[in-house]
């Protein structure tokens, strides 16, 4: 009840529509406080040693009620403090796979005395804490669950702190607009992407296949037996499995007729686990499907740039995830 409280008040109060330019500086004027839960059971407690020390005219229960009064008065400014005047920035987000954690990265930068206990959350979610040195730049990194392919954005996040007793919940809220790429999860059952050659005067390469022998490798769980080196067994070389190869032009296409499934989101996590797999032969390779198509090429940007083509597929523009 209380933190629906004090989200219906700062969503009245702090109602920025863009992303802010970093860095951000938490000045007074953004920063909220209100009793935490636990604040306002001490609140409540001061009250009945109130009621009671008047009723029964107790000197010492006065100054007891005052004392604490005070001592929550000093906490509330310490809890106020350990929040004023911090520096926030935006921090790479790399991209994942669908049903990985996206990773949001803020710094954060103290320009005076150690700040404890500071966290950040998305709306929702469990927050990150950390201690903010001065001199230091400290990263929270805040994961957040992905369920789908497409563009994660992080919204607005809250910065918050109850240090140092716990009975005030200071907060502020920052929003640079952080986004994600979350790329189709690789389909595992995928095979090899068909290898068909659309440069025939470049020379072959081998990839997996099952036409000429290739190498002996280490036993896998899983192996058929018809793979087993029964012959290097028995000459006691330890049990390995034979590994088959075909030749394939060293320019690949991953073709989206090429790829057979039952519906639009399983034909792209077919296609995101053969663009794994050129780039894992070393092969240059090109994507094309409906509306894009990427020149041949190989790398970590080339895989980037695929992957990325797969995730935006149909989905122009860019969509929160729960």
């Amino acid at each position: 009840m209380f933190a629906n409280l004090r989200q219906s008040i700062s969503d009245w109060i702090f109602r920025a529509s863009f992303p802010e330019a970093p860095p951000v500086t938490l000045v007074q004027r953004r920063i909220f406080i209100l009793p935490s839960q636990q604040g306002y059971l001490f609140a409540f407690v001061l009250l009945l040693l109130l009621v009671g020390s008047i009723n029964y005219n107790l000197s010492l229960g006065y100054l007891l009620t005052f004392l604490l009064m005070s001592m929550g008065a000093v906490a509330m400014l310490h809890t106020w403090r350990n929040l004023a005047h911090l520096r926030l920035r935006p921090g790479r987000c790399d991209p994942v796979f669908a049903g990985d954690f996206a990773h949001f990265n803020v710094s954060v930068e103290t320009p005076s005395q150690t700040r404890f206990a500071i966290a950040i959350r998305r709306r929702g979610e469990e927050a990150i804490y950390a201690d903010v040195v001065p001199g230091e730049t400290s990263g929270i990194s805040i994961p957040v669950a992905t369920r789908r392919r497409g563009v994660l954005r992080s919204g607005r996040l809250e910065v918050f702190t109850r240090y140092p007793v716990g009975f005030f919940h200071a907060w502020s809220y920052i929003d640079f607009g952080l986004t994600a790429v979350v790329y189709p999860k690789p389909d595992p059952f995928a095979g090899s992407p068909p290898a068909q050659s659309r440069s025939m005067s470049e020379e072959g390469i081998p990839v997996p296949g099952e036409e000429e022998f290739n190498m002996l490798r280490a036993y896998r769980a899983g192996d058929p037996p018809r793979q087993i080196a029964w012959k290097a067994l028995a000459r006691e070389r330890g049990l390995l499995t034979k590994e088959f190869s075909a030749m394939a032009s060293s320019e690949l296409w991953i073709d989206w007729e090429e790829a057979r499934a039952a519906d639009l989101e399983s034909r792209l996590s077919v296609l995101a686990h053969w663009v794994l797999q050129a780039e894992s032969f070393g092969q240059s390779y090109g994507l094309r499907i409906p509306g894009t198509v990427v020149p041949p090429n190989r790398g970590d940007l080339h895989r980037a740039r695929c992957l990325e083509a797969l995730a935006l597929f149909d989905n122009p523009a860019a969509s929160d995830q729960p």
